[in-house]
């Protein structure tokens, strides 16, 4: 792909669209620093992503009960899930994700050129993410990623197709599908992005910066630059306010409660009982459920059954807290399970992981206690007549 050189005042800015798990956008960069000899090489990567392809220690240094107890541990999973499916799909090509990234840095080393990093946190960015999707997002990207981890990728993978991607008629029609199919999505990973990446382009000091970013981001960057934009808005996670998960951690408390009192006092001992035991089996047996699906101990299990009816009625704690502690307790990961979380491959790499068997059983004991409290409240509703 071609340079788009691009005069704004003083600056000249140098935009190079690149394919992350591609052998010609390493030469592409590298041609670009030699040829053009920028004052400022910047690159589309945080500071997180950028010590992590330097020092490929990120995943060692994981807090598992950090993340459980800081109810990160579907964002973690997802991020588990997005890094093993690029590192995957360069594996088929012979290519090294993030590959004309490290080239951009190493040859702006040797040419002694400053480096500047040009994206957004990417927790950040997947944080906003996960806070703007629709269920109905959630449910298609999740669909989407284990799909495309899992199958058996019937649809060939080349060299030749990865290039293709870079072309701008392609990437412009995948935006408009993703656009299409998932807003919230292309709002946040794209739009978003791109516009972060322009401020900071024009931040950059130096009068000729070269920018390596992702093909995708090309022509929303081109539109963007030097014009004002919030930066503000957009570098930070919302701060929480009264959404319908908060209604509902509360909300859903009450009613239960309500309920119980209103068939204690108007139908007898009998119904109550029948009531209480409609919400502790229900609670209680999928969440379990969920454990066994993550292949969870047996003990695991045991404690979402028992945790789950107690923690449903609790907005600050969750019955996947108490089973994963116990998992973790009872199948303490070793140092291979975190460094091999970078090589997860199929289902069963991320239950056999102990890493990744805790946060599943989190995970799902957590989705099994709450699809048992929507089973429940209906049935203790029909009591009420």
């Amino acid at each position: 792909m071609a340079l788009d050189k691009i005069k704004i005042g003083e600056k000249e800015i140098l935009l190079l669209g690149t394919a992350h798990i591609s052998d010609e956008s390493v030469e592409e960069v590298k041609k670009a620093i030699e040829t053009e000899k920028p004052d400022v090489v910047g690159i589309e990567l945080d500071f997180g992503r950028f010590k992590q392809l330097k020092q490929g220690s990120k995943w060692k240094n994981t807090n598992i009960g950090k993340v459980i107890s800081s109810g990160q541990t579907y964002l973690f999973l997802l991020t588990l899930l997005l890094s093993n499916l690029q590192r995957s799909l360069g594996q088929k090509i012979g290519a090294t994700p993030g590959m004309e990234m490290m080239a951009a840095v190493k040859e702006a080393e040797a040419e002694k050129i400053p480096i500047m990093l040009l994206d957004r946190d990417v927790n950040v960015t997947l944080k906003r993410a996960m806070q703007r999707m629709s269920l109905r997002e959630k449910f298609s990207l999740l669909v989407s990623l284990v799909s495309g981890f899992f199958s058996d990728n019937k649809v060939e993978i080349t060299k030749d197709s990865i290039e293709k991607l870079k072309e701008k008629d392609m990437m412009n029609t995948l935006m408009q599908q993703l656009s299409k199919e998932m807003p919230s999505v292309k709002k946040v990973l794209v739009d978003e992005r791109d516009a972060y990446i322009a401020y900071r382009i024009m931040k950059t000091p130096g009068k000729k910066i070269l920018a390596v970013v992702g093909a995708g981001h090309m022509n929303g960057i081109k539109k963007l630059l030097g014009k004002k934009i919030d930066i503000e808005s957009i570098s930070k996670v919302d701060e929480k306010g009264i959404g319908i998960g908060k209604i509902l951690a509360y909300g859903i408390p009450l009613i239960f409660i309500i309920s119980i009192i209103y068939i204690f006092f108007t139908k007898g001992t009998e119904l109550t009982v029948t009531a209480i035991l409609y919400w502790v089996l229900a609670n209680g047996l999928l969440s379990g459920l969920g454990v066994l699906i993550a292949r969870g101990h047996p003990f695991s299990i045991l404690s979402a059954i028992i945790a789950a009816p107690l923690t449903s009625l609790h907005p600050f704690f969750a019955a996947g807290w108490v089973a994963g502690f116990v998992e973790a307790k009872i199948k303490n990961p070793k140092v291979k399970d975190f460094e091999n979380l970078k090589n997860l491959n199929s289902i069963s790499d991320f239950t056999d992981n102990q890493v990744t068997r805790i946060l599943l059983v989190v995970a799902l004991a957590n989705l099994g206690s709450t699809i048992g409290t929507f089973v429940a409240l209906p049935l203790i509703a029909s009591l009420l007549g």
